[in-house]
């Protein structure tokens, strides 16, 4: 239980960290778009032309793309369109802590319960193949859910779950460690 607890705050933690640094470099690039367009306009206007020039519109559509974007705000219509990005709306990292640590506390149920559950020499045994099932179960849903090949899927989840446990078992073994 308490490798639970230090799971999921320490998952929440590295999230937060980790999001709030994207969310800082969210910023940071909605500040210098609104200095360019201060300082220049003319030339960050036909930035973004030829930004949607790229992007395979003709001169003239892109010229009315940018104009008809920019127009409403001109910031969040550079940062749309150079970095798929709003000036209005950025990560939270609070929410994602919480996620990551939920989301920890959960995927980490099942080895809890088969340790508690399971003694003896089998109870290694066990959780793996309880967590497996549980890994499958995961990746088929997750698949099924964003309508993806469910077979690579599971494959996948089990793959990485099964070398998560194998290795750490080892290195538990190495260092001594008896569960």
């Amino acid at each position: 239980i308490a490798a639970v607890v230090a799971g999921a705050l320490s998952m929440a933690a590295g999230e937060y960290v980790s999001v709030s640094t994207q969310r800082d470099t969210e910023k940071a690039v909605v500040a210098k778009e609104r200095r360019l367009i201060a300082e220049d306009p003319e030339k960050e206007f036909q930035g973004l032309v030829e930004n949607y020039i790229e992007k395979g519109l003709t001169r003239a559509t892109a010229t009315l793309v940018a104009q008809e974007y920019s127009a409403h705000d001109p910031v969040e219509a550079h940062v749309q369109a150079h970095y798929g990005l709003s000036s209005e709306e950025f990560t939270s990292p609070w929410a994602a802590a919480f996620s990551s640590a939920v989301s920890f506390t959960v995927g980490a149920l099942v080895p809890l319960l088969a340790i508690l559950l399971f003694s003896g020499p089998w109870k290694i045994q066990a959780t793996f193949v309880m967590v497996m099932v549980a890994l499958a179960l995961v990746g088929w849903l997750s698949a099924w859910r964003g309508e993806a090949p469910r077979l690579r899927a599971v494959i996948r989840v089990m793959v990485g779950g099964a070398l998560a446990m194998i290795i750490t078992g080892g290195v538990g073994h190495f260092l001594g460690v008896v569960v």
